[in-house]
């Protein structure tokens, strides 16, 4: 890595996420302490996010986008996204707002500064929350109530030191992303990564937040019981199947 190659990567995988993407890379950057670059990777959103992302490139060297057309997926985003960049520290997040951008450097300082290989915001780990307001129809109890109860699941079942096995925020050392590429469609990805980091060896340390609902636009995982319950066999049969496997 050149002197004036960035150390950190954040990878922002989005989809009609237009309402936000903006003011998220640019707080992002606001809040860096670190030389850092942001690959937005988008899904060919109708609403144009790729088009806001690239105009915001346009005059930041440090922004670049991945226009996906043909390419769909959650997980396959955040992989092309680590295959594009070069940080020697990886971070990704949603890109609603929901996992506060200034939390990125203390995630980076417990890999850069502390030495551990992966640092999650965790909504569960003591300290942090998944915070709803009731009065905002666009996130349901019905989600919180869910993760909840699938996270103290995959505790028992899988480690329990750890507690937030779909957080889907973390800062990993690119050593480690080397070794274990992303498997999986949507959040089981996540569940996979950490048992398999955990199994192998690698330091994980959880760092809490506080989860808000979304800034603006609408949730990819589900609205309703059939959706979440879809989502939910998916992380089951992960975890499952993580159990009897070798690391």
């Amino acid at each position: 890595m050149s002197s004036d190659s960035p150390l950190v990567s954040v990878i922002l995988p989005t989809y009609n996420e237009a309402p936000n993407i903006g003011r998220l890379i640019q707080a992002i950057l606001a809040h860096a302490t670190q030389p850092t670059e942001v690959l937005v990777v988008d899904d060919d959103s109708p609403d144009g996010t790729w088009r806001l992302a690239e105009e915001l490139g346009a005059t930041d060297p440090r922004v670049r986008v991945i226009r996906r057309i043909g390419r769909r997926g959650l997980t396959s985003a955040i992989q092309e996204g680590i295959d594009h960049t070069v940080g020697q520290v990886v971070v990704w997040l949603d890109c609603d707002f929901s996992m506060p951008p200034e939390l990125i450097p203390t995630l980076v300082d417990q890999v850069v500064v502390d030495g551990y290989d992966a640092a999650v915001g965790s909504r569960f780990a003591p300290g942090g929350s998944a915070k709803k307001d009731v009065q905002d129809t666009r996130d349901s109890w019905l989600g919180v109530a869910l993760s909840n109860v699938l996270n103290l699941a995959l505790r028992v079942w899988l480690t329990p030191s750890f507690y937030d096995y779909t957080s889907g925020f973390i800062a990993c050392r690119r050593t480690m992303l080397d070794e274990i590429r992303l498997r999986g469609d949507y959040g089981e990805y996540f569940i996979d990564l950490i048992y398999r980091a955990i199994r192998r060896g690698y330091r994980v340390i959880e760092v809490p937040y506080v989860c808000v609902p979304r800034a603006a636009g609408e949730s990819k995982t589900g609205s309703n019981l059939w959706q979440y319950g879809r989502r939910g066999i998916k992380y089951l049969w992960t975890a499952v199947r993580l159990r009897f496997s070798s690391p």
